[in-house]
């Protein structure tokens, strides 16, 4: 997922920046080592390489067949890395029009039929449930922003996800004790420079009794 940062951070390896544009490299699956262009347009940039290989390795076994959702999906770091190691299906949320256009030409390019963009901010998407729960959330908001105080109670409350579903949160490493939905138990965490990633499972109904 290509993401939002603070305006005075550096770019993140793996991020480089040409002609206006940024590229993102799939790291792991059937597109390994592809390279992807996107706009330089919000600040976006991939979510570095190294976390993206973490998280993975996390989700080895949640992946194939999954239905995934990936909000503020900048380049479609993790929503396109997802469907690359076998999820069935990759919905990628992102307000910005330039970023929306090149997530469904790399989709195209991928020649992949399985990711939908939906052109939309992410709190309005998230107040509009017309769907199914998704398998596994991928959340990367913009720093600093208030976000995920906001959205973590909207995507429990709405059928957005379901006994077992597992829900991945990047934050600030400075931002401690984040309030998350009851119910949902901190399966990893690890926190690299400026950045803290949490991985979550919402407990199964045996786990909730």
């Amino acid at each position: 997922m290509a993401k939002r940062r603070p305006p005075q951070r550096k770019p993140a390896p793996g991020a480089a920046k040409a002609g206006g544009q940024g590229e993102l490299r799939i790291i792991g699956g059937d597109w390994r080592s592809r390279k992807l262009r996107f706009p330089d347009a919000g600040g976006v940039r991939p979510s570095p390489a190294r976390t993206r290989e973490t998280l993975f390795n996390w989700l080895n076994f949640q992946l194939a067949g999954s239905d995934c959702l990936d909000l503020f999906a900048g380049s479609g770091a993790l929503g396109l890395e997802a469907l690359s190691r076998g999820a069935a299906k990759a919905t990628l949320v992102d307000h910005t029009p330039p970023l929306a256009t090149a997530l469904r030409d790399n989709l195209r390019l991928l020649k992949s039929e399985n990711g939908e963009v939906v052109c939309q901010d992410v709190e309005g998407y998230l107040r509009s449930p017309n769907r199914p729960p998704f398998d596994i959330i991928f959340m990367d908001p913009p720093f600093r922003q208030g976000w995920l105080a906001r959205l973590l109670p909207l995507i429990a409350a709405g059928p957005w996800v379901k006994p077992g579903s597992w829900v991945y949160v990047e934050h600030e490493s400075e931002l401690t004790g984040l309030s998350v939905p009851e119910g949902w138990q901190l399966h990893r965490q690890k926190t690299a420079g400026q950045v803290t990633y949490n991985l979550y499972r919402v407990a199964p109904e045996a786990d909730q009794d």
